[in-house]
């Protein structure tokens, strides 16, 4: 939090790049550009950046605004809405002047350790008080910029892979499209490793693709990561010692995996009617397909792809079992999940809203255990070991 003398500093310093004031309360686009450029820091101050909502760009000065707390919500879903990619790290927060100027919404925003970060497939930056896209080299500073220390194994290099095996024309035709505003892809000349490595897909030091996008674009993604798929297994009892019924095994690039998996997920739900009255009925399922969906794709973008096991979906007569290789990551503990998220995935969880297969960041559990009250489910069960995550469905009695 500012102290109000730090806040009216950056009110009144009208030449700072680290600040963007407005006296607008519904410039959307406009906010999140600023959001975009600050969490690039153009400048590579390695300082926040700010956004103030309630002053005057000209003068510096507080124009009386109140700030409501749907403002402050919708400040702070630029975090996880997916709009900006990869999502920012930010804070939004009132601060009430002691003047009686009126009110402040306050938007801190850090510098992204994985730039550049785009906003509508564009990289907003700020040099000065001036906004803008980057350009090729200032692009190409952003990706250098990155702290190889501290990548998360989606962005180390796939050693001894080359673009020769991928499947390049899903990242020129299906995946850039989505993830590049069409009117920089007119303008690019650079070649595709660049291109992919302005994606956090390619590492142009190591000259071979990376781990992400081995698994969003390889031809044969097992031969890199064998373990990267999802195994699926019906069971005609309750427990691991009964006859398996069905087993199924989905594998291939994730856009293909998250297809199949989609469409298999249709078509497990079991509708069948229940009195809610002696005249009316309602239609249930033993498990509703948008809990399990939610879960799913939580598995496959916040599982460790260095482990030594797939995903493991299996299916009793009682209950779903989704097993995740690796513990919850970084700031996600059992006291605080699921309110709290962090990506062990940071591309491919990108990808995947990219793809349209997550809507918003940190919603999946929620959403799942939304369906499940709304079918009269029992809530999914969480166990967090040492080496796996486990979400367990229980059947609709």
């Amino acid at each position: 939090m500012l102290t109000e003398s730090e806040l009216r500093s950056l009110m009144e310093d009208l030449e700072s790049y680290r600040v963007e004031r407005t006296r607008s309360t519904a410039d959307m686009d406009k906010f999140r550009e600023a959001i975009c450029s600050f969490a690039n820091d153009m400048p590579g101050s390695g300082l926040p950046g700010y956004l103030l909502i309630g002053v005057d760009d000209k003068t510096g000065r507080a124009s009386g605004l109140t700030v409501t707390d749907d403002l402050l919500k919708q400040l702070a879903s630029y975090a996880s809405d997916g709009t900006i990619l990869p999502a920012p790290a930010l804070f939004a927060f009132k601060h009430t002047l002691s003047t009686g100027e009126g009110e402040v919404a306050v938007v801190e925003v850090r510098p992204h350790h994985l730039p550049p970060v785009r906003y509508k497939g564009r990289i907003c930056i700020r040099i000065g008080p001036r906004k803008g896209v980057a350009n090729e080299a200032q692009e190409r500073l952003l990706n250098e910029r990155r702290v190889s220390g501290t990548k998360p194994f989606d962005n180390q290099p796939c050693l001894g892979s080359s673009l020769s095996d991928l499947v390049v024309d899903l990242f020129l035709n299906t995946y850039r499209p989505e993830a590049v505003d069409a009117e920089i892809i007119a303008e690019n000349h650079r070649s595709t490793e660049q291109q992919m490595a302005s994606l956090r897909l390619f590492d142009l030091k190591a000259g071979c693709p990376t781990h992400a996008a081995i698994l969003l674009f390889a031809k044969d993604p097992l031969r890199w990561l064998p373990h990267a798929y999802v195994e699926y297994v019906r069971f005609d009892g309750p427990t691991l010692s009964d006859t398996p019924m069905v087993e199924k095994s989905f594998n291939g690039d994730l856009l293909s995996m998250l297809r199949s998996l989609d469409a298999f997920v249709k078509q497990l739900p079991n509708g069948r009617p229940v009195a809610t009255s002696s005249l009316q009925e309602a239609l249930v399922s033993d498990y509703p397909e948008v809990a399990i969906r939610e879960l799913l794709m939580n598995s496959v973008m916040h599982r460790s792809y260095e482990a030594a096991s797939p995903i493991r979906f299996f299916h009793f007569s009682d209950r779903l079992e989704i097993q995740s290789p690796g513990p919850l990551y970084g700031e996600a503990t059992r006291e605080n999940f699921p309110r709290q998220t962090s990506y062990r995935n940071p591309t491919v969880a990108e990808a995947m809203k990219i793809l349209g297969f997550v809507n918003r960041y940190g919603r999946g559990v929620v959403r799942a255990q939304e369906a499940l009250r709304r079918n009269g489910s029992p809530e999914a069960r969480f166990e967090f070991g040492d080496t796996f995550f486990l979400a367990t469905i229980p059947i609709r009695r």
